[in-house]
């Protein structure tokens, strides 16, 4: 087992997968500016999986922080997390994106290459699909992201592959996920977005919590079996699991870029959660269907094929499990890993 380092290892994802590196005998190192996180997080990471992660506050733009972690650390690999992640606010502040995104890219990359480790494991998305018109998606589906996020993901992978390219010791995998959702079972660890929510499964849990009045379900007459959108729907733990896998894999791989996704290969609508959610928490959850948003896909879930015979990876948990272990988080921690504010 090696000692990883883990870039926006407080964030959602990250610190989920950090539980998981621990649980497979990683040694455990996360660097996180905790823009968009919670030292919190660490702390709870460290709580359910009995184990402690060395932790540095700093930025992953930042070269001399990076320098001193891998002075100090005789890395075996990186899982680069680190990244603004709101599409909405991508499009409103692209400058920002492009700069934090890729910069972080770029520096990291020069990074390693300076210390001689080259074995990364990329935080990559289905974003990189576009708005594709055909379900399920594989890894061969032309890449055009639709927004600054997406590109910023889509660019991240293209500067790999060109490092890649002209330098053959690199081995690096990129891992599209489809849509993260669920919280570690132990109810100590789940997503905590900053404001409000970009994304359906937060957003409905802060209502069932009495944070938001109701969800809004964005369209209801898409030609699906109950006119709301067909999303696939990953545990987050699953997600984890698929990094640990990648990790384990890397000996055997071929040098180069090599681009997985890392979903169920099921599509659920978004009534089809609603309702999951709904029987979990033991009472309706208010919503009201509105607009479509622009840009909107139909329908879109993974083919995992690749993930599942490569990685020898698997998603293995249902809507209801997602569902269940969200809310034994948001139950227990309504504010996240915030305070609840005065005169709640």
């Amino acid at each position: 087992m090696s000692t990883v380092l883990v870039t926006g290892g407080a964030g959602f994802i990250g610190s989920h997968t950090c539980v998981e590196l621990l649980a497979s005998g990683h040694v455990v190192v996360v660097v996180d500016n905790l823009v968009n996180s919670s030292a919190r997080a660490i702390a709870a990471v460290e709580a359910v999986s009995g184990r402690g992660v060395t932790f540095v506050h700093g930025d992953v733009a930042d070269r001399s922080t990076l320098d001193g972690l891998f002075a100090r650390h005789g890395f075996g690999a990186v899982i680069h997390f680190a990244a603004l992640k709101a599409i909405g606010e991508s499009v409103a502040e692209p400058l920002r994106y492009y700069g934090n995104n890729l910069g972080s890219v770029v520096t990291l990359l020069e990074a390693m290459q300076d210390a001689g480790c080259r074995n990364l494991v990329f935080s990559s998305s289905a974003t990189v699909y576009g708005n594709p018109t055909n379900a399920p998606i594989d890894e061969t589906v032309r890449l055009e992201a639709v927004n600054p996020y997406g590109r910023t993901k889509l660019m991240g992978e293209e500067i790999m592959r060109d490092l890649c390219a002209a330098d053959q010791r690199w081995k690096i995998v990129l891992l599209r996920y489809f849509n993260p959702v669920g919280a570690h079972p132990s109810g100590e660890l789940g997503e905590d977005p900053r404001g409000i929510p970009n994304n359906l499964m937060p957003y409905l849990m802060q209502v069932a919590v009495g944070r938001r009045e109701k969800l809004p379900v964005f369209g209801g007459d898409y030609p699906t079996r109950d006119g709301t959108a067909i999303r696939d729907y990953i545990h987050v733990v699953d997600l984890a699991q698929g990094h640990v896998a990648a990790l384990g894999v890397l000996d055997e791989l071929a040098s180069g870029c090599h681009a997985f996704n890392l979903g169920t290969g099921t599509g659920s609508t978004v009534l089809e959660l609603v309702r999951a959610a709904e029987e979990v928490i033991g009472r309706p959850v208010p919503f009201e269907i509105v607009e479509r948003r622009a840009g909107d896909a139909v329908a879109v879930w993974a083919d995992p094929t690749r993930a599942n015979t490569a990685l020898r990876w698997r998603a293995t948990r249902d809507l209801r499990d997602m569902c269940r272990d969200h809310w034994a988080w948001q139950s227990t921690h309504p504010y996240g890993f915030g305070d609840a504010p005065e005169g709640s």
